[in-house]
């Protein structure tokens, strides 16, 4: 299958949903929410997986749902967690353009207030600046591209991802 989508991966709270849906209209594509396709599939949402089969459990959800999402000329905007499913990440980056969306932590602490109650996939005892760590460098190992939206705003923010998906080709 030809690389037909844009994938927006990233931290919670960096707006890939926000970015994804505007990015959508702007390029002309499709738009969809990984996050909310895993909700359809077991009618429960985010934090209700996660405390019901624990994080493992809801990992593995993401994975197979990720990793069977067939669309082309779509804005897929992921979970924050899907970079733990290697089957999901494979298959996202055999279908589509995978786009970083990087803020340093300092923002992200910020940005996250209640980040148990959005669904957010933390091991116990984990913190923020574990988490974050842990996950930035699955993010760099998986983005064929990264824009850095620190200091931007949202308009901002979708004009450097479409300039560096049209500069890479992507679009």
């Amino acid at each position: 299958m030809k690389k037909e989508n844009i994938v927006l991966i990233g931290m919670p709270g960096v707006g890939k949903s926000t970015i994804g849906v505007i990015l959508a209209k702007v390029i002309g594509y499709h738009f969809m929410d990984a996050d909310l396709l895993i909700q359809e599939r077991e009618n429960k949402l985010l934090h209700e997986i996660i405390s019901e089969r624990g994080t493992d459990g809801f990992i593995q959800v993401e994975n197979e749902v990720n990793a069977a999402i067939e669309t082309s000329h779509s804005v897929i905007a992921t979970g924050g967690s899907v970079v733990y499913g290697k089957e999901a990440m494979e298959h996202l980056k055999e279908i589509g353009h995978v786009v970083y969306l990087k803020v340093s932590y300092r923002q992200i602490r910020r940005r996250l207030h209640n980040i148990r109650g959005r669904g957010v996939v933390l091991k116990e005892g984990q913190t923020l600046g574990d988490l974050y760590a842990e996950r930035s460098r699955l993010y760099e190992k998986y983005a064929d591209v990264v824009v850095s939206e620190d200091g931007l705003n949202t308009e901002q923010t979708l004009d450097l991802v479409v300039k560096t998906l049209k500069e890479n080709g992507f679009i």
